[in-house]
């Protein structure tokens, strides 16, 4: 049996549909659904298999939507008595990686990710936005950028890939500068908000007081944190790395660096889309990875687990 390291996706791996082959296959992930719709008093089997899609996407519904999907192919792993030996999750996706490693306990996740949500979406309306990816360009270069025009880094995703957040017009004018200084692609983001900025300060002040009201608990197995690309020590440093992470860059290069040093080959994105799985290929392409979000997904990658 290899040993797998768990990936957690984020906002922006949604899609209408996501999740219900394992809803309907296996009766712990009904199960999980109905506890998250009741902790939220939310229909997440609607939002997330029926959409609309204009209402998956609202960020108050999207993070609580994801999360549920990320837990229900956590558990459908679980079954199979598929259990990660590390975990890491985007943004977003940490939370769930959270869960997997035995920091927060299920009710926890999803009223976090719920207040998570709502927070943010109600700063991006007092401090409207943009995010943008800058595709193959020099990292040092484009902070001298986003400083000169006062705007920040989101996420490293890869080595050719990092987001930039902000205030619109300092946005469009760093994709400016980054294109005309060399940058091979500048993409703007189809984003609610500047998601990992000062922006969102008004959320991050907001969402500490429920951070602080759950329970914590020492990792059973390494949990890399976004904010700093280091596994987490205690369960005294969780709270403070999850506020902090509101505001602060979502260091994923930098994190999937750390695992792979450390010993790490084999990694499986759990949730929605393979955007991890993607990304990992552009940060080192000699680790194993896979995902499961459905039937099939998960066939191969049991038969791969299967394998010498």
């Amino acid at each position: 049996m290899k040993k797998w390291v768990f990936l957690f996706p984020g906002q922006g791996s949604q899609y209408v549909g996501m999740g219900r082959e394992f809803y309907e296959d296996y009766s712990e992930v009904r199960e999980l659904f109905e506890s998250a719709g009741e902790i939220l008093k939310m229909d997440l089997v609607k939002l997330c298999f029926e959409g609309p899609e204009t209402d998956l996407v609202l960020t108050e519904n999207v993070q609580p939507a994801i999360t549920a999907v990320n837990l229900a192919c956590h558990t459908v792993l679980r079954l199979h008595e598929i259990f990660p030996v590390a975990a890491a999750g985007h943004s977003l996706g940490e939370y769930s990686a959270l869960f997997a490693s035995g920091v927060l306990e299920f009710q926890d996740v999803m009223r976090l990710v719920h207040w998570r949500g709502r927070l943010m979406h109600e700063a991006s309306l007092c401090e409207p936005g943009a995010m943008a990816a800058i595709m193959d360009f020099d990292e040092d270069r484009l902070r001298e950028i986003c400083t000169l025009c006062d705007v920040e880094v989101a996420n490293i995703n890869s080595p050719d890939q990092i987001i930039i957040t902000g205030r619109s017009e300092p946005v469009d004018r760093a994709m400016a500068l980054s294109a005309d200084s060399g940058a091979k692609k500048c993409v703007k983001l189809n984003v609610s908000g500047p998601w990992h900025s000062r922006c969102m300060s008004i959320a991050k002040e907001k969402f500490e007081p429920h951070v602080l009201q759950c329970s914590f608990r020492k990792p059973q197995i390494p949990v890399v944190s976004n904010v700093d690309a280091l596994p987490l020590q205690s369960a005294e440093e969780a709270p403070g790395k999850l506020v902090d992470q509101i505001c602060g860059s979502v260091l994923w290069r930098q994190s999937m660096e750390w695992l792979i040093r450390s010993g790490y080959d084999h990694f499986v994105e759990v949730g929605p889309k393979k955007v991890l799985r993607g990304l990992m290929r552009r940060i080192d392409r000699n680790v194993k990875v896979m995902n499961v979000e459905d039937m099939e997904s998960l066939a191969a990658f049991l038969q791969t687990n299967r394998q010498g």
